[in-house]
């Protein structure tokens, strides 16, 4: 069976970065990720993914960029499901990130602010 994800977009908003209580750090973020197509006013809508990563690469991750950050992620697609406090089932579906890139230099992303990546934002 193949789960496979690879993504290009922008984050969202800051990195957030927690610790396990066995001590194991995971960083949860959101990438804006621009699609192909425009709508019918000719804009291009994005898609905003949650993703997840762990360990020392959560780290470097969370260290290494910030929200507006230009980043390719690749990983695998997970759901789960929690009660929350009033009862109701949650359905989670994120991307577990195995593997990213950062696709700007440092500085250029100090200055960029969330937007639609569109095709010319693509390095390659």
């Amino acid at each position: 069976m193949i789960n496979n994800v690879s993504l290009t977009g922008r984050l969202t908003r800051d990195v957030e970065l927690k610790y396990t209580q066995g001590g194991t750090a995971v960083a949860q973020f959101a990438l804006a990720v621009s699609r192909k197509f425009t709508n019918q006013q000719g804009e291009r809508e994005s898609d905003f993914i949650n993703c997840v990563v762990w360990r020392k690469s959560a780290e470097n991750f969370s260290k290494f960029t910030h929200k507006g950050s230009l980043v390719g992620v690749e990983g695998h697609i997970q759901t789960r499901t929690y009660d929350n406090k009033e009862g109701q089932k949650v359905y989670v579906t994120e991307v577990i990130v195995e593997n990213f890139a950062l696709l700007e230099p440092k500085s250029q992303a100090a200055n960029q602010a969330p937007a639609n990546v569109s095709d010319d934002d693509l390095p390659f």
